[in-house]
């Protein structure tokens, strides 16, 4: 047997951004894993999935504490999955759990699923529409989180899905949702698609993509430059692709450009995939699933396109924007330009000047600034 406190305590977020206010665990964790106890006791091996763990506590909490085996998880972000395997392996727990997509094969026959909520209500409700649809009737979902992300809207999408909804009492600031009851399931809700008028593409959409089937205003700004965008580039990338907006924008534009769009959002990844689809350009739109363009090559890419983020978590964080500024300073080629949208308060330009090469400012409205950056030569080397 492991020790739980033992387990949890040698987590780390790896490959995720790791600084001293980023933690692998919290509070929630520890209170999904206490207030499920019993219930994973009773399920027994090959009966318990985690969905969203962050960076395993769940999955290596449950099965470090009831000795589990064949337990599933499903996690959307890619630095989530890679952070879990890294943990596994360092307790030696590896080949206690599998990775799975949301789907039938990750809830079938499943009586408990531990869940950290997400904080999209749409993501929400695609996980308690799939948990109702493929798991056990006697399924119990311990779904929690940290007191200032839980509203009460929580509660009314899990309804949706189950007759009874329980909110436990609080500890240590955090809190967890008992759902109960699966209700019979129509059509499944996800995905979504809708017509983008002003720019003439339709869009796909799962629930936990960014901005869902929508036009962030963001993003929007950043298409008003396509048109100056390296008018030559015959490679290019969409970095942080979400619904694959930008991706098949582009393509749309200019017939002779392939794309490729990365995101480490399991969901953004599918949503991309079918949006390309749709518009008829998935020939020359290919979407991975990866961190920040690591499996991109050295010098590959005439245009990046980029709307990073700058949440890791719940902290503001500048360093996962800088993680991507850096890739694309590796993957672009002499003369290629990145192309970037992002809040004017964060400032980003001294740092994507940085990691990439001269930088200009090219539009700012009120909330945003777009930037081009392109990547230069230096004694005959790039910079």
């Amino acid at each position: 047997m492991h020790e739980v406190d033992d387990v949890l305590g040698r987590l780390r977020r790896y490959p995720d951004v790791e600084a001293v206010n980023l933690y692998a665990v919290d509070a929630a964790d520890r209170l999904i894993l206490d207030a499920a106890a019993d219930a994973l006791a009773a399920a027994g091996d090959g009966r318990a999935a985690v969905v969203d763990d962050g960076y395993g506590a769940l999955t290596l909490g449950a099965i470090a504490a009831h000795d589990l085996r064949g337990v599933r998880v499903h996690q959307d972000l890619l630095t989530g999955e890679l952070a879990l395997s890294h943990n596994a392996r360092a307790v030696a727990l590896a080949d206690r759990y599998s990775t799975h997509a949301l789907d039938r094969e990750l809830l079938d026959g499943v009586r408990v699923v531990l869940l950290r909520l997400p904080r999209a209500l749409s993501g929400l409700a695609e996980i308690a529409d799939a948990i109702a649809r493929y798991a056990d009737p006697e399924v119990q979902v311990f779904a929690g989180a940290r007191d200032k992300y839980l509203t009460p809207a929580m509660n009314e999408v899990l309804a949706e899905s189950f007759s009874s909804v329980q909110a436990s009492r609080g500890r240590q600031k955090s809190r967890i949702l008992l759902a109960r009851e699966p209700r019979k399931v129509g059509e499944p809700p996800y995905p979504i698609r809708q017509q983008l008028g002003e720019l003439d593409l339709e869009v796909v959409a799962h629930g936990a993509a960014f901005s869902g089937p929508r036009l962030d205003i963001g993003t929007r700004f950043l298409i008003e430059h396509l048109r100056r965008m390296k008018p030559d580039a015959r490679d290019a990338i969409d970095l942080g692709c979400g619904t694959g907006i930008l991706a098949v924008a582009l393509a749309k534009a200019r017939p002779h450009v392939t794309v490729i769009g990365t995101d480490q959002s399991a969901a953004a990844v599918a949503s991309a995939r079918a949006t390309a689809t749709v518009n008829g350009v998935a020939d020359r739109v290919r979407v991975v699933r990866d961190d920040a363009m690591s499996a991109v090559p050295d010098n590959s890419a005439d245009l990046v396109l980029c709307n990073p983020p700058f949440h890791v978590g719940a902290a503001v964080h500048t360093g996962s924007a800088i993680k991507m500024f850096t890739e694309t300073g590796r993957v672009l080629r002499p003369g290629g330009e990145l192309w970037t949208v992002y809040n004017s308060h964060l400032n980003y330009r001294g740092v994507v000047e940085r990691f990439v090469g001269m930088t200009d400012v090219v539009g700012r409205n009120r909330k945003f600034t777009v930037t081009r950056s392109v990547r230069g030569m230096r004694d005959g080397r790039a910079d």
